[in-house]
């Protein structure tokens, strides 16, 4: 291999035979990249003039996206304000806010033909318009249209009498649209939209006059305060028709072709405003190739952007560990009990990724109580045995406190040190954990997101490990990767996530499940009670204290009225020490609470100091009282499914029979009982969490916005699991073939990425 030597005054002299073989003249540009094997050198060729000529038309495309909407024709300071509230800042936020649903207006129908269930547009005049008031009292706006078919009336019950007085004058001719609905014989449309007709003016020339709300199938946007529909479809209107044709596709020409998508910009044109052709319920139901290709796309990017992540880790070089069992097995032999089948089978896949050459990368998800905790300990006592540390990282200190307590109990015996650092360690006690941690003696380092603060050096770290996942963003693993030399990192999760919103948000992550529960865990009996049975309620309670047993009373905290709420639980746990239960011991813990009386209130229940907990906050994720068989869960309608069932796997933690007992008011939403029928019928987390996005949908499912779940413009994780998976597949093909995008064929792959994800996937790499 030829040699190529930097001379004394900086340059780099190229032999010329090297020069002849690689076809470069002297004084050719030459291109210089880095790669992972060297320094690669090509002939650089001169962009030709289509090439310049095409780098300047997407330049200004994009120029033209980035427009503030204030400067679009009809919009101005005022409205762009109120669009703001509505995340529309420019031209390419307009043109990605969707419309929720679409209105027929292809055709003016006669009243007499007019369906219940279906919005219409028909013409008439109105015959009269007064305030009504019914026996009851109740005042209501009513007009009653005519055509030459029939009448309809039109009623408005938040009004102001002298505005629709004024509008709805006797004799006025107009074209109306509104949802048809039929009470008793009569049919009616609560507050109608209304186009007027002049003297002398026909309903086809007003219809002509106003192509964006007639003749066609019309949008219907999401709207703000201060926004009305029509002002709204004739800015997207401007928009569409000026704009549209700036958005291009940077997704490969193959990708496209295979997958049958259309190009972006007549994708967008076709969503906002349909062809005369077009079928508004498939539009809706997201069904149209237009949504399919505006989905795909979305996904693409996602999926590219954790086909980069992923394969990150995999080119980077990590620790090659080696598995010699020196505290693994003799941890085993302490164990009362045997590992679980779907245990063993984790372990194995974990130790897989250890003792490979670049970082692990894995999500380990498990119901509650299945073992988690255990299977972690293993893979830490691994990277111990190679003479490296592990950090466990925890979101709460009583949770980090948990797993201190349970971990270094066996690691005691097993002459390994664990270290306990948290935000509330102060003073000498805080240096000498530090100090600890840096020198490495602690081999173990327990805490909450305080280990990845800049304080905390590490002598030698080989593993990370994050507990429940879902309150750390990509960028907390990030920052806890570079606390050593690409350690592993290992991340836990006791909320089920369903497949498809697994792959979107920890894509980049392998994926292995615990899906069975250790031998000995009792099935926990789920009730939905209503107030009329309170009593044997609390006579439940009694006698499950009366055998010796604990209970939990939870209430829900809504933030909006957190303080009327604390009032309510306070009192509440009042009125149950003093009238219900004045023979008991009772301690309440609350989120107003100090983080060290928390944990003293924890403490003595666990120590059966206290015979029923009543407790505002969720009973943190993991606290383990095996003497507690019952858990009483107030206004039980109020929390989402996975809270229910985190909350419900607190009791069930030994070998005696749990009762979970869901209180709730008297008139639920329907929505709200299908939650809590679903807690009823099933003690599956997996089933629970995909009824859970099912009902709420991805954006709160994992409790916070927060949560690394992306937010998507046109995709939804439920409607659209098949288009995720044919995008991942794609992605993933593209990212094999040249897994940093460097091919001149991926340039506006590899710009458009950088673009869209590469801050928020940390891909500084595609910059």
């Amino acid at each position: 291999m030829p040699v190529v030597t930097l001379a004394e005054n900086g340059q780099l002299a190229i032999p010329d035979d090297l020069l002849k073989d690689l076809g470069i003249k002297p004084g050719d540009p030459v291109l210089l990249e880095k790669t992972s094997g060297g320094i690669l050198l090509s002939r650089h060729a001169p962009p030709s003039p289509g090439a310049v000529q095409s780098r300047l038309h997407e330049s200004i495309n994009r120029k033209n996206l980035e427009t503030p909407i204030q400067f679009i024709k009809g919009v101005g300071p005022k409205l762009a304000e109120t669009l703001g509230k509505k995340g529309i800042a420019t031209v390419e936020d307009a043109l990605y806010l969707l419309p929720n649903r679409y209105e027929d207006r292809r055709q003016v129908v006669p009243i007499a033909r007019l369906c219940p269930g279906v919005t219409s547009v028909f013409s008439g005049e109105v015959i009269t318009a007064d305030v009504v008031s019914t026996k009851g009292g109740r005042r209501f706006f009513e007009v009653v249209v005519r055509d030459a078919s029939g009448t309809i009336s039109f009623k408005w019950f938040n009004f102001n009498p002298a505005f629709l007085k004024k509008t709805w004058k006797e004799g006025r001719r107009g074209i109306f649209t509104g949802l048809v609905s039929q009470f008793g014989l009569q049919r009616e449309v609560h507050h109608p939209d209304a186009e007027w007709l002049a003297e002398g003016e026909t309903v086809a020339s007003v219809m002509a006059r106003d192509p964006v709300s007639f003749g066609r199938v019309v949008p219907v946007y999401p709207l703000t305060e201060g926004l009305h529909q029509k002002t709204l479809r004739k800015v997207m209107k401007g928009v569409v028709d000026q704009y549209a044709s700036c958005v291009e596709s940077a997704l490969p020409l193959e990708v496209a072709g295979r997958q049958g998508l259309l190009p972006l910009s007549d994708a967008l044109r076709r969503v906002h405003f349909p062809d005369s052709d077009a079928d508004p319920r498939g539009l809706e139901e997201g069904k149209d190739p237009a949504n399919r290709t505006l989905v795909f796309d979305e996904f693409f990017f996602l999926e590219l952007g954790l086909a980069m992540k992923k394969r990150g880790v995999t080119l980077e070089s990590g620790i090659a560990f080696t598995v010699s069992h020196t505290y693994t097995k003799p941890l085993l032999k302490l164990l009362p009990f045997s590992l679980t089948g779907a245990q063993r089978r984790v372990l194995a896949e974990i130790k897989e990724d250890m003792m490979a050459p670049h970082p692990m990368h894995r999500l380990v998800q498990g119901d509650v109580g299945c073992g988690k905790t255990l299977v972690a300990l293993m893979a830490a006592l691994v990277a111990v045995e190679n003479g490296y540390q592990v950090a466990i990282m925890a979101p709460t200190e009583i949770l980090a406190e948990q797993h201190y307590l349970n971990i270094h109990r066996w690691c005691d015996e097993l002459g390994v040190s664990v270290t306990l650092v948290t935000s509330s360690l102060k003073g000498k006690a805080k240096k000498d954990a530090l100090e600890r941690v840096a020198g490495g003696e602690a081999q173990i380092v327990i805490g909450t997101h305080a280990v990845i603060q800049d304080k905390v050096e590490f002598h030698r770290l080989g593993l990370g490990i994050v507990d429940e996942q879902h309150r750390f963003g990509v960028l907390q693993r990030g920052l806890l990767r570079k606390k050593g030399e690409n350690p592993d990192i290992l991340v836990m999760t006791a909320t089920p996530i369903p497949r498809t919103l697994a792959m979107t948000v920890f894509g980049d992550l392998s994926l292995s499940v615990i899906d069975e529960l250790p031998p000995g865990r009792t099935p926990i009996e789920t009730r939905i009670c209503f107030e009329s049975r309170r009593k044997q309620v609390y006579g439940i309670i009694r006698d499950e204290v009366t055998k010796g047993h604990q209970a939990y009373v939870i209430y829900p905290l809504v933030e909006e009225s957190e303080k009327s709420d604390l009032k309510a639980a306070t009192q509440m746990a009042e009125h149950l020490a003093n009238d219900i239960f004045p023979e008991l011991r009772l301690g309440i813990l609350h989120g107003r609470m100090k983080p060290e009386e928390k944990e003293a209130v924890m403490r003595s229940f666990k120590a059966r100091e206290i015979d029923i907990l009543v407790a505002t906050t969720v009973i943190e994720v993991g606290i383990d009282v095996p003497n507690a068989t019952v858990m009483v869960i107030e206004h039980a309608e109020r929390f989402g499914l996975s809270q229910l069932h985190q909350l419900r796997g607190r009791v069930g933690r030994g070998s005696e029979k749990s009762r979970c007992i869901l209180m709730a008011g008297e008139r639920l939403s329907e929505d709200a009982e299908k939650r809590l029928r679903v807690m009823e019928s099933t003690t599956d987390g997996f089933r629970i969490a995909e009824a859970d996005l099912e009902i709420r949908g991805p954006g709160d499912f994992l409790g916070t916005r927060q949560a690394g779940i992306p937010d998507f413009r046109v995709a939804n994780i439920l409607r659209d699991g098949r288009i995720l998976e044919e995008a991942r597949q794609e992605a993933f093909a593209v990212a094999e073939v040249d897994p940093e995008l460097r091919l001149p064929r991926h340039d506006k792959l590899r710009t458009e990425l950088a673009r869209r994800w590469g801050g928020r996937l940390e891909l500084a790499g595609i910059a």
